[in-house]
């Protein structure tokens, strides 16, 4: 006989429930737990079992079984987390819901955002109850993040451009991303730091002394992961053109070389230009503009920011200069290239639906 494993438990909506669950799947700031958790109950309700909702929401059988059972013993109060043990619960799935379309729609009075007092004197509640319903719902109203989209009418050509590059290198060719990292400062901290310590941290100033500024201009090799540098009182279209005849100089003459540089004025000046016409062997390939993280380079820089510029003391912009020389000389003793494995296609999809979360496409 042909197993047919644990019933499921039959799931029935009154008109009230099915209306409230699509309220909260479809509301546009609703918390992404609370909106899943109703897309489950509404397919379970149409009859699907449980394999098909696992596969249509992205969960497993078995979490869709925990809110079908959860939602037949409890209706829509079970859609809420598990209840500590202890004393019964006071606060009602309505008031769950006030705080959560209050924190998602709203902003306090004179202010941008909510703090945990702010809403417990608005919700009546005390604020390790908001901060509970906030971590229950992944809400965290303190924290932000930035973000900037590219204006350039050309971003999808410019997006398959680069990314075909590092996908598809043509043969016989080298690919370097370029860029400058300008004005960095040759700082000496105005008191010594004091050395970390069981237990304790270094300590360093916040305050120091400007010694003056270099700019360092690179050139990542994509294929294995090598430095062409050189340090630049300046960035202007003079030391750009120096630096191009440094990777000319340094790149085998039987390579093409394919150079992807950000918008800079610098890097399509007409000095540069005419160079690049005496040197067909090199190509250009501009990046989006607002779009610096295309750049490889730039994920090298930040490599060198996080261990040697952040905490340098330097009492010269010779010395700055000279620590950057070594510690390039170093990396180039072992390179280590960038795994580049989104297609444009998939960074297209990914910014497609930001734009549809800002926009509140779908809705």
């Amino acid at each position: 006989m042909a197993r047919t494993g644990r019933p499921k438990v039959v799931l029935e909506l009154t008109d009230g429930e099915r209306d409230q669950l699509v309220r909260w799947e479809r509301r546009r700031k609703s918390s992404q737990a609370l909106a899943l958790r109703s897309r489950i109950v509404l397919k379970c309700g149409q009859g699907h079992a449980n394999k098909e909702v696992a596969a249509e929401c992205g969960v497993s059988p078995a979490t869709v079984g925990k809110w079908r059972r959860r939602f037949c013993e409890l209706r829509l109060d079970g859609l809420s987390d598990d209840p500590r043990p202890g004393r019964p619960a006071t606060i009602t799935s309505k008031q769950v819901e006030d705080v959560l379309v209050a924190t998602l729609e709203s902003t306090p009075e004179n202010a941008t955002h909510w703090s945990r007092a702010k809403m417990a004197e608005r919700s009546g509640l005390s604020e390790s109850t908001i901060g509970r319903i906030w971590r229950a719902f992944g809400l965290q109203p303190h924290r932000t993040e930035t973000f900037k989209l590219s204006t350039d009418p050309l971003f999808v050509e410019k997006v398959y451009d680069v990314v075909g590059l590092y996908l598809n290198p043509p043969e016989a060719a080298v690919v370097l991303c370029v860029d400058e990292k300008s004005q960095v400062q040759a700082l000496a901290r105005s008191q010594p730091a004091f050395p970390m310590m069981p237990g304790m941290p270094e300590k360093r100033t916040h305050d120091y002394l400007r010694h003056g500024t270099t700019s360092l201009f690179a050139a990542f090799n994509t294929a294995d992961g090598s430095v062409i540098s050189a340090t630049h009182r300046r960035h202007r279209t003079v030391e750009f053109k120096k630096f191009l005849t440094k990777i000319d100089s340094q790149v085998p003459d039987e390579l093409d070389v394919h150079l992807v540089c950000d918008n800079y004025g610098t890097h399509k000046s007409p000095a540069i230009v005419r160079w690049l016409e005496q040197h067909p062997r090199f190509h250009m390939h501009y990046t989006p503009t607002y779009s610096s993280w295309i750049n490889q380079v730039e994920r090298w820089f930040a490599y060198l920011t996080d261990d040697l510029l952040r905490r340098s003391d330097h009492r010269s912009v010779q010395a700055l200069e000279k620590d950057i020389r070594n510690w390039v000389t170093a990396w180039n003793e072992n390179p280590k290239p960038f795994i580049w494995t989104k297609t444009a296609e998939q960074i297209l999809e990914s910014l497609s639906r930001l734009l549809q979360r800002i926009n509140g496409g779908g809705h």
